[in-house]
């Protein structure tokens, strides 16, 4: 296996593994409050990211006031606003929507740099908003007829993840020093736990009764897709070019159906087929536009 096969290899698994995050945040919604469940995962994670900078030698840069605002804001969109609202969406609504809601993130980061930042998008971007959007009404239709108002308001929620994920795509290019990916995830995995666990405190999480299945998901969710998928995701990237590398996120909401439908039982509606395949379609027309450029 040469090396760009096995980049593609790890960019395949880590993608995989991001999509099981969604059934992750399902279980763990039935058994735990959102931002307990955040604290939790940062708390786990934090320890294994403190353990890969002392092996790899990573230190953080010398940062300014602004640039470790900025970080603050990152894990209180990215961390704890992204994590937090996917589990209290999932609550509401199917992992199956979650997981084509999920698809949308190039798309969101996209619409997000042209409203915020005034980048002037080409007809391949704006075409590919398009077609994402439409995936979405598709899926908010079905869910009307299947679990109305609660469907609706998960889904919106699962949405809002998705603009927290984008935002915090979006703080990262404001930063004036760049920080190294292994140090940024170790410095939002602190803020996520410091923020979450202050959050946590409305939840009274000392007076819940802990379920075994939300706690096993939620340890699996910071140690397999949070850290190993890190691990995944730059051992691949570092093998293939990054237009190449970008085309693998379409492969995350596949992963989420595939699991949502194999593992919780979910089923399929056509409008939720035709959702996704409008997602992946943006992604793809994204992706290939790029690509060219």
């Amino acid at each position: 296996m040469n090396s760009r096969t096995q980049g593609y290899f790890y960019l395949a698994a880590a993608m995989v593994l991001v999509g099981s995050t969604v059934v992750a945040s399902k279980i763990i919604g039935t058994g735990l409050p959102p931002f307990t469940a955040t604290a939790l995962r940062f708390a786990v994670a934090l320890p294994c990211f403190g353990l890969l900078m002392a092996l790899t030698g990573a230190r953080l840069p010398r940062l300014d006031r602004r640039d470790w605002l900025l970080l603050a804001a990152q894990a209180i969109a990215g961390s704890v606003g992204y994590t937090a609202l996917l589990i209290a969406g999932l609550q509401r609504a199917s992992a199956v929507d979650g997981g084509i809601i999920l698809g949308t993130l190039p798309l969101v980061s996209a619409a997000i740099a042209i409203l915020l930042l005034g980048e002037r998008p080409g007809k391949a971007t704006l075409a590919a908003i398009a077609v994402a959007g439409f995936g979405v009404w598709l899926m908010t239709r079905h869910a009307a007829g299947a679990g109305g108002d609660s469907s609706l308001a998960g889904n919106a929620l699962i949405l809002g993840a998705v603009l927290c994920e984008g935002l915090f795509i979006l703080l990262n290019k404001r930063l004036r020093m760049p920080v190294a990916p292994l140090a940024l995830s170790a410095v939002m995995a602190a803020f996520g736990l410091a923020f979450s666990a202050l959050a946590s405190l409305a939840e009274a999480p000392w007076t819940l009764s802990l379920s075994v299945p939300a706690l096993a998901a939620t340890a699996y969710y910071a140690l397999v897709p949070t850290v190993g998928g890190f691990v995944l995701w730059y051992a691949g990237s570092a093998r293939v070019r990054g237009a190449e590398a970008a085309l693998f996120t379409a492969l995350a909401p596949v992963s989420a159906v595939a699991l949502a439908a194999g593992l919780l039982g979910e089923s399929l509606a056509a409008q939720q087929l035709y959702g996704m395949a409008c997602v992946l379609g943006a992604v793809a027309i994204l992706g290939t536009a790029r690509a060219r450029r």
